[in-house]
């Protein structure tokens, strides 16, 4: 009976501690989130032009694959969200040189 319940236990525990794997990356979900609005408003204020906003949203889909990739065997390592985190910094540096280099989009 007790070898009953500690193998209910332990599936149990293996079966919740799965759920709640390394899987979610919401830091780096925000930090998209965000990096997105900037080059909305870069496009709405006119800051931003064509060629530059095809460049940055090429680059928000590759850490979009990352991500995706990183995702897909169901655990997200360390060396993986500081392989996004890298991405998404010189996306952060490239949005704002692009935002500030004094080119505005034509008409």
């Amino acid at each position: 009976m007790k070898q009953v319940m500690l193998l209910i236990a332990f599936f149990t525990l293996t079966t919740v501690s799965t759920t709640f794997a390394q899987t979610a990356t919401p830091m780096a979900t925000k930090t998209q989130i965000n990096q997105q609005k900037k080059i909305k408003q870069g496009i709405k204020s006119g800051e931003l032009t064509k060629q530059e906003v095809k460049r940055l949203e090429k680059q928000q889909r590759n850490i979009a694959r990352v991500k995706r990739d990183s995702k897909s065997d169901g655990v997200v390592t360390k060396k993986e969200r500081a392989i996004i985190k890298k991405k998404q910094k010189k996306a952060a540096k490239n949005i704002y040189k692009q935002k500030h280099d004094g080119q505005k989009r034509g008409n």
